[in-house]
């Protein structure tokens, strides 16, 4: 047991699929934006966010566009609606309507492309960083080329995993456990901005989410957690600028689902509205939003945004649109 609590902070690192295919990159809408990171914080509630000693999101939010009123899937629980963040579209035509690893020898993947996939195709570096095991639905082989989440390996029983790790051929290390903290998911996020200066960088952050399951959305312990989390976010854009992409890079932080009590799901606009702030070149400076009266937020735009600043094509399947008023080029 104490080696599994050891791995718990050690982390698991997977690398996934196949160095990206040398083709020409597409055409962007705005030159300036060569990398979209999407900062997916867990269980953040806007309030809980504008309440908290959170400088470097509230930073964000004074040079960037943003909107407190974003809506997340109907569901409003982790995996579904961070796959929906991921692939433009709603659970129904995802798949993923379950919130847990899967006891299955087969994995099981979303039903439509990620942006991953979609980035992947033509040649970009993609990466994704995640706090719980339950992202590898994400992780389709052959489209994410650098991926870390926890990973339990689907050979151990329920009942067992309290056995020691155990080691694939290829030398990744599988711990029985299905998340870690914020620090372990931001070191490998900075691994991946400063070694491989990615195109497209999602990192999940899970602590928000946890002490709220733990201690409750609003308590004391959660906005102390939403300040550590946002020192985390700090991390992340210290990293792009000693990569030297900060200017090149899009910002995007939001989140899946807020909370009440101890708990979030549907039906409950304390789980349904969820932050989103854009930072980054041509992104308007301080421009809330919900000005725009009729302009309708929904967590399958962050995907739809991220293709259209990459230049990749929207599958006509889309339920999300890019977020173009957010910016003061490409429309």
């Amino acid at each position: 047991m104490k080696r599994l609590l050891g791995l718990m902070f050690a982390s698991v690192a997977a690398v996934s699929g196949q160095a990206p295919v040398p083709v020409a990159k597409p055409q962007r809408p705005i030159p300036a934006i060569e990398h979209v990171v999407v900062i997916g914080i867990d269980g953040l509630r806007p309030d809980r966010l504008l309440l908290a000693d959170s400088p470097v999101l509230h930073g964000l939010i004074k040079t960037g566009a943003y909107s407190m009123w974003m809506r997340t899937t109907p569901l409003a629980v982790t995996l579904p609606s961070f796959t929906s963040m991921m692939t433009g579209v709603n659970p129904r035509k995802h798949g993923i309507d379950w919130d847990r690893d899967l006891p299955t020898i087969t994995p099981f993947y979303a039903k439509t492309p990620t942006i991953f996939e979609l980035a992947s195709k033509v040649g970009y570096v993609t990466a994704l960083a995640s706090g719980k095991s339950k992202f590898v639905a994400m992780a389709k082989p052959g489209t994410i080329t650098h991926a870390f989440f926890p990973k339990v390996d689907p050979a151990l029983s329920a009942a067992a995993w309290d056995k020691p790790e155990k080691t694939s051929p290829e030398g990744i290390a599988y711990a029985a456990a299905e998340k870690v903290a914020d620090p372990v998911v931001i070191a490998e996020a900075v691994k991946f901005i400063e070694e491989f200066k990615p195109n497209f960088l999602f990192v999940h952050l899970p602590s928000v989410d946890i002490v709220g399951h733990d201690k409750g959305w609003g308590s004391p312990e959660q906005l102390a957690q939403i300040a550590q989390t946002d020192a985390h976010v700090g991390e992340v854009l210290a990293a792009l600028d000693r990569a030297g992409i900060r200017a090149s890079t899009l910002v995007i932080v939001s989140a899946d689902h807020g909370g009440a009590g101890t708990s979030h799901g549907p039906d409950d606009p304390r789980s349904r509205y969820i932050p989103w702030i854009a930072n980054g070149p041509a992104v308007r400076k301080g421009f809330d939003l919900t000005q725009l009266t009729d302009l309708d937020l929904r967590t399958e735009d962050t995907c739809a945004t991220a293709c259209w600043l990459l230049g990749l094509a929207l599958p006509v399947n889309f339920d999300g649109k890019p977020v173009r008023v957010a910016f003061t080029a490409g429309n």
